[in-house]
């Protein structure tokens, strides 16, 4: 089961139950229809222009997704990412998905809940210190994670963020009997929430949703490396999105199958090393989130080259054509690369 946030009823993917409604809005070229189950492969839909304006989602709809949810406020999870870790479960329920490198060259995942609540996420592990500037952006989101090193428990406690772990909250957490120690720990995001009455409605971050550019490469795959992880994402016309592998396997979440996001951004940053290290001596990277760059979006079938920026921790960050277009996404999930530069 799963919580619901404006207009859902308990399915796993957010927005898929209004396929009626998104449907009517395809010739407008606002999104693409797809259903819950297979169909028959649908081609390619042709670009079009997309308004060049800056304004955030309008009221009634999410500023993460682009699709309809009623105001409610931030819950972000990290979440464990390696083989020992997957299948998660909850991912398919995320409005966003951040792909982080840690130690070792291996990745975690940082996830986004606001319009859509799963029942549990996870498995959940331990906060970086690039997750407080990347954070920032939303405000005071609530903070699921496993802990953090002593040394970095103080900046996470001075951020503007409201930190659940299973110390402080364990009735927002369960250790599930079927996974071994430390991949077995799982997040109630509902009760999460619940522990932070005051908490913030999900804001822009910069995000803007519409039709498809003009242009873009026909893709129908895209890999991204790491030192030691690899994401592919290949195009599914079926599910109108892209189905997620992560080194060299399809990604699943136990709840809701296959991972399919909408958009997929390639977000090429610099990644430093940090001044902490893990328990095993290994430095921390630190991945920088403000500044600018180049990026990659993926949308509808197609890669668009595109420009990153985000002035400042306090400020969202907006994606651009190299021409300096606001460059939309297509409504629903988004997942979000922090790839190394070069």
């Amino acid at each position: 089961m799963t919580g619901e946030r404006g207009d859902r009823t308990p399915l796993g993917r957010p927005g898929r139950v209004l396929t009626a409604l998104l449907c009517a809005l395809t010739a407008a070229g606002l999104y693409g229809c797809s259903g819950q189950g297979p169909k028959d492969p649908a081609p390619t839909p042709t670009p079009t222009a997309s308004p060049a304006t800056s304004a955030p989602a309008p009221t009634g709809r999410s500023p993460f997704t682009g699709l309809p949810a009623r105001p409610a406020p931030v819950l972000a999870v990290k979440i464990d990412n390696v083989a020992a870790a997957r299948p998660h479960t909850g991912l398919g329920a995320a409005d966003l998905v951040y792909v982080e490198q840690v130690e070792g060259g291996v990745t975690r995942l940082l996830a986004v809940y606001s319009s859509h609540l799963p029942e549990l996420t996870g498995p959940v592990r331990s906060a970086r210190e690039s997750d407080i500037a990347l954070l920032a952006a939303f405000g005071r989101p609530v903070l699921g994670y496993s802990g953090a090193q002593t040394a970095l428990t103080p900046l996470l406690e001075a951020a503007p963020l409201h930190l659940v772990t299973e110390s402080t909250a364990p009735e927002a957490f369960r250790r599930s009997p079927d996974r071994a120690a430390p991949h077995n720990l799982y997040l109630r995001p509902a009760r999460a929430l619940a522990t932070d009455p005051g908490a913030e409605n999900a804001r822009d971050i910069g995000f803007r949703f519409g039709a498809a550019p003009v242009g873009g490469t026909p893709v129908d795959s895209s890999t991204v490396r790491f030192p030691a992880a690899r994401y592919t994402f290949t195009w599914s016309a079926a599910d109108s999105a892209w189905r997620v592998a992560m080194d060299g396997r399809e990604a699943r979440a136990t709840d809701t199958g296959p991972l399919t996001p909408e958009t997929v951004v390639v977000q090429r940053v610099t990644i430093r090393p940090s001044d902490f290290q893990d328990r095993y001596g290994s430095v921390s990277p630190y991945t920088e989130t403000t500044g600018s760059g180049s990026a990659l979006v993926l949308r509808d079938g197609r890669s668009y080259e595109a420009r990153w920026s985000r002035p400042s921790t306090a400020s969202g960050t907006t994606f651009t054509t190299p021409d300096g277009t606001p460059l939309a996404f297509a409504p629903g999930q988004t997942w979000v690369v922090l790839a190394p530069r070069g």
